[in-house]
């Protein structure tokens, strides 16, 4: 039989995460980038411009967020409003400005966080997917959103209402 110290020793491996473990599901979550952030459009805010509470509800949602693939979310509801919608292009009823330095090629998105603030941002098209970029060697990715604005009113994708 084996001895109480010699137990407690083995189920420390035992608990350790492995990225080859059948189960695990780090590939699949989804990922936020925030390198193309504008913090100056005229429409949209900066973090300083959030107060405490609502960046804490942010990242909070971030944090959800990544547990599941961005496709997921695309099903998921906040009330009436699904969590993920895909635009395809860039909204013409906007009070937001293009970004110059954002790839045409990118789908343009937004996450619904609360009642009216939304992230939004784009992905890369699925027919990108897994394609080498360049001479680098690194893969598009089509499960990562890139982070382009904080929309607290609502002014990205405008409805009538």
């Amino acid at each position: 039989m084996a001895s109480k110290h010699k137990k407690a020793f083995l189920a420390k491996f035992s608990s350790i995460a492995s990225l080859n473990e059948e189960d695990n599901d780090l590939a699949q979550r989804s990922k936020f980038n925030f390198s193309y952030f504008v913090p100056d459009d005229k429409a949209g805010q900066d973090f300083k411009d959030w107060n405490q509470d609502e960046l804490a509800k942010l990242f909070n949602k971030i944090r959800v967020y990544t547990k599941s693939p961005l496709n997921y979310w695309k099903t998921q509801n906040v009330g009436k409003f699904k969590v993920f919608v895909n635009y395809g292009a860039f909204p013409t009823n906007t009070d937001f400005t293009e970004p110059k330095h954002i790839p045409i090629e990118v789908e343009w998105c937004r996450f619904h966080l609360e009642n009216i603030p939304r992230l939004i941002g784009f992905v890369i098209p699925d027919s990108c997917h897994d394609e080498i970029q360049g001479s680098k060697g690194f893969r598009f990715d089509k499960n990562t959103f890139y982070v382009v604005f904080l929309d607290k009113e609502h002014k990205f994708y405008k409805t009538n209402k």
